[in-house]
């Protein structure tokens, strides 16, 4: 620390370069471990018992709030106006709930990339003792946001793709479709509950709500009678489940979710969608953009302009949705019996995965 003249991250670096001033904002900060969340400004304890100078650390701003102002030899590098507002901005999934309107109570997105997010907006402060789940400042003034994520959502996809579907793929190839098009395709001849067969995801250990480094991926209930269809579709399911853990966190926290967005690669598969409304038992949607942390931020630069009063209001003019999937109400109490035994494997393994672990 001797060593340092400011800490910055990296967004907020390039607003320094455009305007000459060290800011940052509360979203992103929050994720800097020296912020107090609750109170949105640096925390003078943590500070304190780390000994960091809080003259390292650059001011502190709503995400919507102006920063500063291009410069003169940045507006003519850029070709753009001296004095253009520099708006805070926002993280990556801060800004992609702005970008997907998660930004009022009971709103919230799931994403399925390599691993997989649930992302909740409140406008109360709200912790988890245990540590299981992320509470951050929202890129919404004066509100929040709670974040699980599993590590393997759709890492599992392609893992079992990369290992198992060579047929699929080269099938694929030939006919100038995706491969996991025809994944899914294989995936929804197989019944709900996969015949009874379950899939924990836990190929990285676990975050949410777990907490685990040494659990690991299990297909429970293996049987002579199953298929590659079959573990397919255990696959899906088994992420599905694993981010359904997230949202019970938020409910033992006292937040609701009634309307659910689906983003990332998984998003736009129509049977995860489906899994995940069944398994919500709520809607869910997907929006009419496809750049939602981009729009995000330019929704909060267009608050910051003065264009829209508010970011609410910014994005009901602006984010439009498109898809909508809606619970199927047969195969809500079926997913929920496979749920309850889903939530049973791990606590029934979790010693013997730590034993696993200190195997040579």
């Amino acid at each position: 620390y001797e060593k340092c003249r400011h800490i910055l991250l990296p967004k907020d670096y390039l607003r320094l370069i455009l305007t000459g001033e060290y800011a940052t904002e509360v979203s992103d900060a929050s994720g800097m471990q020296l912020l107090d969340v609750a109170n949105r400004c640096w925390s003078d304890e943590l500070l304190r018992l780390l000994q960091i100078d809080k003259a390292l650390l650059g001011k502190v701003y709503e995400s919507c709030e102006v920063t500063g102002r291009l410069t003169r030899e940045m507006a003519d590098t850029l070709g753009l106006c001296e004095g253009t507002v520099v708006v805070g901005g926002a993280g990556d999934n801060a800004a992609a709930a702005v970008g997907t309107g998660v930004v009022k109570d009971g709103k919230a997105f799931t994403t399925i990339g390599t691993s997989g997010v649930v992302f909740a907006h409140t406008s109360s402060m709200a912790m988890d003792a245990k540590g299981r789940v992320h509470t951050c400042c929202a890129a919404v003034p004066n509100s929040w946001h709670v974040m699980g994520v599993t590590q393997g959502a759709g890492l599992s996809l392609k893992w079992f793709r990369d290992n198992f579907c060579a047929a699929e793929k080269q099938t694929a190839s030939l006919m100038g479709v995706d491969e996991y098009y025809l994944m899914d395709k294989e995936a929804e001849q197989v019944p709900v509950g996969a015949n009874r067969l379950l899939y924990l995801p836990y190929l990285m250990g676990e975050r949410t709500p777990h907490l685990d480094p040494n659990a690991r991926g299990v297909f429970f209930g293996l049987s002579a009678m199953h298929t590659k269809r079959d573990m397919l579709r255990a696959v899906l399911e088994g992420v599905t489940y694993s981010l359904r853990d997230c949202i019970e966190v938020f409910r033992e926290m006292g937040i609701s979710v009634d309307d659910m967005m689906a983003c990332g690669g998984g998003g736009t598969s129509p049977l995860w969608r489906s899994m995940l409304a069944d398994l919500y038992n709520c809607p869910v949607k997907t929006v009419a953009s496809k750049e939602g942390p981009s729009l995000g931020v330019a929704i909060l630069a267009s608050v910051g302009a003065g264009i829209y009063s508010s970011v609410p209001e910014a994005c009901d003019a602006i984010v439009k949705t498109d898809k909508t999937q809606t619970p199927q109400e047969e195969n809500v109490p079926v997913y929920e019996s496979y749920y309850q035994l889903y939530r049973e494997i791990y606590p029934a393994l979790k010693a013997q995965f730590t034993t696993l672990a200190g195997l040579q």
